[in-house]
């Protein structure tokens, strides 16, 4: 491993302190090195605060040495004003000689801008270092801004033998779990990475999900309900607040969306586009769940496979792929299935 190989390490690891706060807006880390000791370091904690380099350089106790010093940062800084003044400026203003960069950044005010502008100051910029890697990081904001849609996330938990619920026929309401808490922790935590979360009708008259984060600490998504002819009741817990959208074919209430058709896939991700929503995890149903699958329009997946069997009951979604890894959770067989 080279040695900008490892710097650039060390800028994803800072970027993925900023995972659970810094959404919308991407992870970020930076670090600025002077003869081979690193003298800075920052990342983007939120929204409306100092960008990754920014960070860094205010923390160089000796902003002379920045005309001798290399900037490693695992995004193309940014060169348009938003919240706070273009990256590019800056590393411009303190005469940085060399900078180096993990992934273009795919949104259409930045996207090679950036680059050309430190170029065109003088300033030699190395990209694509670790490029997978830093792209895998900020899968969702590159997905967002490169495929005009919300990175779409599957998750669903199934018995040993299949089932992703019990039979239904008398009627029965409630939760039916096959899921351990380890894995309930981990479901939640997966929620708080991605701006909002999706079910189906059958799923909230069913189950009554709260949707939130309270078995991890972070921020709870966006409840996106998919309601088609507004069966749904308004007692639901899904509509405890304003923090929803409904998608209905007869919108009557401030947060309803028109939904075209049944289920429209494409229509809908351009609505959450347009709603500006980076990722959106799917958590049921079955139906709503092979919907996404069979349209082949879902970037990653996380298979809870539970130890219990079921007899009878709603078959879990199929998903032809291997998966990418396994992971143990107490009795919980962890299995994730990506597409990048």
């Amino acid at each position: 491993m080279t040695q900008d190989e490892i710097y650039m390490l060390r800028c994803m690891e800072l970027a993925r302190m900023g995972q659970y706060t810094a959404a919308p807006n991407p992870m970020v880390g930076s670090v600025i090195v002077h003869q081979g000791q690193i003298i800075g370091e920052g990342f983007h904690h939120h929204p409306g605060g100092p960008h990754a380099e920014v960070a860094a350089i205010n923390r160089v106790a000796k902003q002379g040495l920045l005309k001798q010093s290399k900037l490693y940062v695992n995004l193309e800084p940014c060169l348009h004003y938003g919240r706070t003044p273009p990256c590019s400026d800056l590393i411009i203003e303190k005469q940085f000689p060399e900078v180096i960069i993990g992934t273009r950044d795919y949104n259409a005010e930045v996207n090679g801008k950036g680059i050309a502008r430190l170029r065109a100051a003088g300033i030699k910029v190395s990209e694509g270092i670790l490029e997978s890697e830093a792209q895998y990081l900020n899968r969702r904001f590159l997905t967002f801004h490169g495929k005009k849609r919300p990175y779409i996330t599957l998750k669903w938990a199934q018995s040993e033998n299949g089932y992703m619920d019990i039979d239904r026929e008398s009627n029965e309401k409630g939760i039916h779990w096959i899921s351990q808490p380890e894995s309930q922790t981990f479901s939640h935590q997966l929620r708080a990475k991605n701006q909002a979360i999706l079910v189906g009708r059958k799923t909230v008259e069913v189950d009554d999900p709260s949707l939130d984060c309270r078995a991890f600490k972070g921020q709870d998504p966006i409840r996106i309900v998919i309601d088609p002819k507004g069966q749904i009741s308004d007692k639901a817990k899904v509509f405890r607040d304003a923090h929803f959208l409904r998608f209905t074919a007869s919108p009557i209430w401030e947060n309803d969306r028109k939904l075209d058709g049944t289920l429209g896939l494409e229509s809908l991700l351009d609505s959450l586009y347009e709603e500006g929503l980076q990722s959106v995890l799917i958590e049921g149903g079955a139906y709503t769940l092979q919907k996404f699958i069979d349209s082949d329009l879902w970037d990653e997946a996380w298979l809870i496979k539970g130890s219990d069997i079921i007899e009878a009951g709603l078959k879990a979604p199929q998903l032809e792929l291997s998966p990418s890894r396994k992971l143990q959770l107490g009795k919980d067989q962890l299995m994730q299935y990506h597409r990048l």
